[in-house]
This record gives structure tokens, sequence and C-alpha cells, in this order.
């Protein structure tokens, strides 16, 4: 009979100081030693051994712009990605209220990218057999890397923006076998949500006190949005800094907030042709559109041998070292358009933008390789061409501001995916228009770790054992 491994609480992925001083340490020993034992769920936080947070600041000589552009950057997650946070959180959820038992049902993760390579390592951790989703344009690395979790994987037809056909594919496995599967969505899972709440919303808040960086409050977050987990980001930052600006990011060939669009497109992980359930967008201040092929090109520029030597003479090199190492694609067109908003509203020196870089170059070097095939090499005239016109000199245009009437086309544009196709009520739609709907899906925050600290006590001498288990 397997049994269920169930790993930290919200508040100590905020805050991993305040994990048993003993497991904590060995978590931190195991994360290079074997990134795939168990106790690396200890390692699910923006924060490394020391309790600093995985950040950098953007050069200005890159940005063009007066406004601080800060990336929390997710590349030394487990897995290489935050998203490995989202699929925890759901999960533990899911496991403490009982509602998934490993030895009665397989997890399907519908995924365009990061958020099923979480699943498939969080799974593998927890005790649970799983099935990614995802569609088959995606990154080869990417279903490499979720094979090596030891997670099944199924491509569905087409690109990034193709979420209906992953939707399609799991009411088919779940109308095959009703009994045994589960699964476990990120654009309607809470637990999604409530982890970029709590966890990333409050680390973005305590950085830049703990750095004193600019004014010490956060003007603006600038994300893509994909499932809309890490926006929730947003909803926390709005309610310490009540001016802070809440921006989606899409991609100009796919614009569904934005105007009601369609289309396909390559900035992986966003950009999914529906609003999610899980998306607060009545709190929303804005979208911005960003061209996927520039966040390709530019992330060449930061990655090509040819690009870092013209970017050398005016970057530092740590500057160098963090752009050319901790950046994917959707982290570049999250930094273009933090670019555009800040000449957008106007933004002086000491305001503070942040976005997220939710995985590194690692997963697109096939990516850039196609660039090669179609552009040919990189060349320095060419770097300079690119980085000029994509960043130093980047118009704030396609930008649409969330007044009283778009902010309900945003919210109405939901009935469409969430009540005719996947079964919500009209009710509950209604209800998420008041942010009352919102605050009580945060509150539950310390609800579900109530829930996980009961779990691990009553089970704390066989979870310590799977913790401290001599390493194969």
């Amino acid at each position: 009979m397997k049994t269920p491994i169930i790993g930290p609480t919200f508040e100590e992925m905020l805050h991993p100081w305040k994990i048993d001083p003993e497991l904590r340490k060995r978590a931190i020993e195991m994360k290079d030693k074997d990134p795939l034992h168990p106790i690396n769920l200890y390692n699910i936080t923006w924060r490394d051994k020391d309790d600093e947070i995985y950040y950098f600041e953007m050069p200005k000589e890159l940005t063009g712009v007066k406004a601080n552009i800060i990336v929390l950057y997710a590349k030394d997650f487990p897995s290489g990605s935050h998203k490995v946070g989202a699929t925890y959180s759901v999960l533990a959820e899911k496991t403490v209220t009982h509602e998934v038992d490993p030895s009665t049902h397989k997890l399907i993760w519908p995924s365009t990218g990061n958020y099923g390579i979480g699943g498939a390592w969080v799974s593998s951790r927890m005790n649970y057999n799983s099935l990614v989703l995802l569609p088959e344009l995606m990154s080869k690395e990417r279903f490499d890397i979720i094979r090596s979790y030891g997670s099944d994987v199924i491509a569905t037809p087409g690109c990034e923006s193709n979420v209906k056909e992953i939707y399609d594919k799991s009411k088919e496995l779940k109308t095959k076998d009703p009994e045994h599967v589960r699964i476990l969505n990120q654009f309607e899972e809470f637990g999604n949500y409530r982890f970029h709440y709590h966890v990333t919303g409050n680390t973005m808040a305590e950085l830049v006190k703990e750095k004193k960086i600019g004014n010490e409050r956060v003007a603006a977050v600038v994300l893509g949005v994909g499932s809309a987990g890490t926006i929730a980001c947003g909803d926390r930052l709005k309610q310490l800094f009540p001016e802070t600006k809440i921006v989606a990011m899409e991609p100009i060939q796919c614009p569904t907030i934005s105007l009601n669009g369609y289309g396909g497109h390559d900035i992986q992980g966003i950009g999914d042709k529906h609003v999610t359930w899980i998306h607060n967008v009545m709190n929303m201040d804005a979208t911005v559109l960003v061209d996927d092929m520039d966040s390709k090109k530019m992330l060449q520029v930061m990655t090509d041998p040819v690009g870092i030597e013209y970017l050398k003479q005016s970057l530092k090199e740590k500057d160098i070292k963090n752009i050319s190492t901790k950046l994917g694609i959707s982290g570049v067109a999250n930094i273009i358009a933090a670019i555009k908003m800040a000449k957008f509203y106007n933004m002086k020196e000491d305001e503070n933008i942040f976005v997220v870089a939710t995985d590194s170059i690692e997963r697109y070097h096939s990516v850039m390789k196609q660039l090669d095939d179609e552009f040919g090499k990189l060349t320095t005239s060419e770097a300079k061409s690119r980085t000029e016109r994509i960043c130093l000199f980047a118009e704030p245009s396609h930008v649409f501001e969330g007044t009283k009437y778009n902010r309900e086309r945003w919210h109405n544009l939901k009935y469409f995916t969430w009540i005719e196709q996947q079964n919500k009520t009209i009710e509950e739609i209604n209800a998420q228009k008041d942010q009352k709907y919102w605050e009580e899906q945060q509150n539950k925050v310390f609800e579900m770790d109530e829930k996980i600290k009961e779990y691990r006590e009553k089970n704390a001498e066989r979870l310590h054992k799977v913790m401290y288990e001599v390493e194969k």
C-alpha cells in the first residue's frame, strides 16, 4: 500500500528558517547531492541556504528606464522552476483533505510546460504515479525532463495556446477511468493561487524592505499569464502597497484578455487562449502585449557568445552572468513588458517593478538553435539592433488599462471556458466579481497550513524515516 509523503507549509515555504533546523540542514545538503530525494520538498522556497532571496536587478544600461526592474528568478528551485511550488501546493492540499490517495489514484497534470515538469517532480517525491499532458510543439527539453522525473507524458496537438486540446484529453482519460484518474488542473486549482499570493507576493514585499531597494515599495508587478497563478502575487502586493499596478503580459500573437484574441505563439508558459478560473481579473490594472519573436531574439542576445560580447561593452560582469544564466523566453518577455509599462506610467528612479523568470535558458537551447537555422548566426550588428529596438527604444504600445468596463469584459470571457465547457456555476463566476471571494481563498492558506501540520504530526515516525533514509 502506497502512502503519501508531505512536506512544508505555505509559511515554511515563505520563511524556510521556520522549518525544523535539523530537517532543513539535511534538505540543503541533499539539494545537490540527491536532487530527487523527497527531502527536497523542503527546498521549495524563493530563498537560498542563507535565507537570501533569488533575485537580481536589471541593469539600466539595458532597460533604458529610470525605474528599478527587479527579477525574481526560479532556476534554483527544485525542478528548475517555481511552478514546482504551485504543483506541490495543489497536491499537498489534495492530500491532506483526502481528495487523492497514491494507492488509488493516478494524477493527471494538464500543462504547457513547467507546471507539468513540476507535477512530475512533485508526484514522485510524494509517492504518486502521474501523467503529464503537454502540447507537441513545446521544447524538446520539456519532454525529456518530465520523463527523467519518472512521469508518463502525452503530447497533445498544437502549441502553447492549444489548451482546449489538453482539456479534451483530460476529459477523455477521466471518462475512461473515473474511479482512478484525478485531474490537477493548474488553471482552476486554488492551491496554485495561494502559493503565489502568500509565498511569492510576500517574498517580493520582504525583498524591497530587506535590501532597501528604491522607495522600499512596489509600484508594479508585470507578469505573463498562463495559469495566472504567479500573478496572484499582485493581490498580496496591492494589499500591502495600494498603489501597486497589476499588469498581465500577453503575446501579441494571442491577445486573449486584451482583445478577445486567439492564435499560436511561442512564449512557452503563457498565453493559453482563455481566462483562467483562478485569475482575479477584477483586480488588474492593465494588460500589455509583447511579440514572441522579440522575446526569443532578445534571449538569444543575452545567451549567445556573440551577444554576450556585445553586451560586455556596457554591462558589468555580474549583470552578464545573471541575464545569461537565469532567464528563459517568458522571463525576457516579462522584462520587455516591464520596460514598456515603466514608460507608459512614467515611473521614477525610486520606483520598483517586479517580474519573474519562471525558468532559464537550459530549457530553450533547442529553440535558440531554431533561430540560428531560420535567421543565421547572430552577429554583433544584429545584437546591437535587437537591443536598441526591443529594449532601449521600446515603445509603450499595446497597453490596455483596467477601466470598469474592461475589467468586466476580462471577467466575462471566463464564461465560455468555465461555464460552457468545464461545468462551473453561474453563482460562483458571479461571486468572483467581489474581492471578498478572493479574500476567502487567501485566508485558506492558514487552514491548509494547520492541516499539513496535523498530517505531519499524525505520520511523524513514517515521514522522519523517509526524510532521513540513506540515499540509494
